[in-house]
Order: structure tokens, then sequence, then C-alpha cells
């Protein structure tokens, strides 16, 4: 080889180095910019709260600004697309609930993204059961009564939802208790708890954190939770299956998710700070005054969860014969 040559090859080399080191640099300073937050619904919704409350906490851990980007329509996808299409580099994440990434698979055709190929788990955020409610003043007091004077009037129960998740329960109250169910659905919480407020909406099924403090003031009342026992926070709420419904518990959870590409260091860095900031106390008082629970799992144990889920989710949706959308 002449001695241009393998001055020419020394370049090469160097040039290599050089671009492997620079492309590593913003990994290793992460984050060098702004992060977002994509929410699937709109605010009044228990991932909106979440997102902007763990949001300022990761803003003074990492800092730099964290800013919440609501995207709420078709039960999540379009905030699910919106992450799938940012670069991934760790600066976008979604705060995701069981609806767009367990429930989605089971109940929308021609869904545009894998929830388990796509996106990887950071961290859990909260799990909880879903909670059923009324306005105040509704003459059905109980889960019972509301269905039983439906079925008397030879009428649906007009029951509101914002996600599939959501709508598959409602489906699951109507095979259990053998009433019609009419469904009605938003694109996030906020109209949707307006409207039962206002009596436009006969009931709806929600995260019981966006409506704990309402219930406590006499606002709405809650009249059944999905869980296996009673929440803490609301003692006075039977379940459903204390209210007859043999069988019928389920759960809502969230966790933090980014693209699957997005680089092993900088997830890391993301999961160490999650991991941190939802173990102090602040957010410790935070969860219990909303009734959550925190789902305290990482990265593949969060994987592995959300399959469990999708396939428990799956067999609901084939006990009630539930027909994909």
């Amino acid at each position: 080889m002449t001695v241009f040559g393998l001055a020419r090859l020394h370049v090469a080399v160097l040039a290599i180095a050089l671009g492997n080191i620079a492309q590593a640099q913003p990994q290793a300073s992460f984050p060098t910019k702004a992060l977002r937050i994509i929410v699937p619904f709109t605010a009044g919704s228990g991932a909106d709260a979440d997102s902007r409350f763990y949001g300022e906490l990761l803003s003074r851990k990492l800092g730099q600004p964290v800013i919440v980007e609501n995207r709420p329509g078709a039960s999540g996808v379009i905030a699910v697309r919106a992450v799938k299409a940012a670069q991934a580099d760790g600066h976008t994440m979604l705060i995701a609930t069981s609806s767009p990434m367990s429930v989605n698979a089971v109940a929308l055709k021609d869904l545009p993204y894998d929830p388990f190929v796509d996106f990887k788990p950071l961290v859990g955020v909260a799990v909880n059961p879903a909670a059923f409610f009324v306005r105040v003043d509704a003459p059905s007091r109980t889960i019972g009564e509301l269905v039983n004077t439906a079925k008397q009037e030879r009428r649906p129960v007009a029951v509101g939802n914002y996600s599939a998740g959501y709508q598959l329960m409602a489906a699951w109250l109507g095979t259990s208790s053998g009433a019609e169910i009419n469904h009605i659905s938003y694109k996030g919480g906020a109209q949707m708890i307006t409207d039962v407020l206002g009596g436009q909406l006969e009931t709806a099924v929600t995260d019981p954190s966006a409506i704990i403090s309402m219930h406590k003031e006499g606002r709405l009342r809650i009249i059944a939770t999905t869980g296996s026992k009673r929440m803490e926070t609301l003692p006075e709420v039977p379940t459903l299956i204390e209210s007859g419904y043999a069988g019928y518990e389920t759960y809502i959870w969230s966790s933090f998710f980014v693209r699957s590409e997005t680089p092993r260091d900088v997830t890391k860095k993301l999961m160490e700070s999650l991991v941190e900031i939802m173990r102090t106390p602040e957010a410790v008082t935070y969860r219990k005054e909303r009734g959550q629970t925190q789902l305290d799992l990482q990265g593949d144990d969060m994987r592995s969860f959300q399959v469990r889920e999708f396939e428990r989710f799956k067999r609901v949706a084939e006990s009630v014969n539930f027909r994909k959308q």
C-alpha cells in the first residue's frame, strides 16, 4: 500500500472513530432538550393528571422542561402513532394505560402498531380498579338498581367510556346482568364526567382517581368498583362482585413507554430517574390521595405484565362475545 493509501486508511478509521464518539455523546449527556410526554386522552383523565405530576418531578430531576401533550382519539391510537413517528432518542415518551397497550390488540381491527414490539416499557405508574358512577341525585343509588330500572323500562343502560378497555368493561356488565348496553364513547374523561353531572349521561366507567374528590365532595356518586375488594379510599363503595356479579374483577393500569429503538443508556437513565421520583414521599402522598397503588414494575417485568394483561383481556372479550371494531 502506498503512503497516500495508508494515509487515506488512517483518515477513514479516524473518521469512523470520531463518528462513533459523536453518536455516543448525545446519549451520554441525555437529555439535551425538553422532553415530551404524550397522553392518549384529554385533560380530566387519570393518565393526564399523572403525566403532569410526574412530569414536574422528572423535570426537576433531569434539569430539562417536560411538556405534556394531549393527543386524544381512537382509543389511544392517535397518541401511540405520534410517539411511534417521533425520534427514538428518549425525548418523547408515552404514558399509556391498559387500553392502548393491551386491550386495543384484542378490541380493534387493523391496529396500526404492535404494542409489544414497537415500544418498550420503562416503569409502571399505577394500578387500581375502575369505577362506575352516576350524578349525585340519580334515582339509582346502586349498580343493581341502575341495571334493574333499565330492564324494567325495557331500555338499554347508557354507559360512557373513552377507550376500548372501558367499553369492554361496560359490555361485561351487560353480559353479567342481562341488560342491554348502549356504549357512549368520548375522547377523554372531562366531557364524559360533565355529561354525567349534567344528567345528559346515565352512568359511566372511569379511573376512580379522576373522580374520588368529586365523590367525597358530594358532587357525584361512585356506585361500584371492579376490584376483588373495596378500595381503601372508598370503603363505603361496594365492588361489582359484592353487588351480585360473580367473577367481575378487573383493573386499569398505566406505564411509561418509549420506542423500542431507543438507546439502552437513554432507556436506563429514564428508568432510574422515574423509579427515583416515584419513590419520593411527594409521590407516595399523591398516589394515596388518588386511591392508586404503585405498579412497581420495570423493563422486562413490566413487559411480562403487559402481555399477561393482554391474555386476560382476551379471555374476558371471548367470555362476553366482544367483537373487534
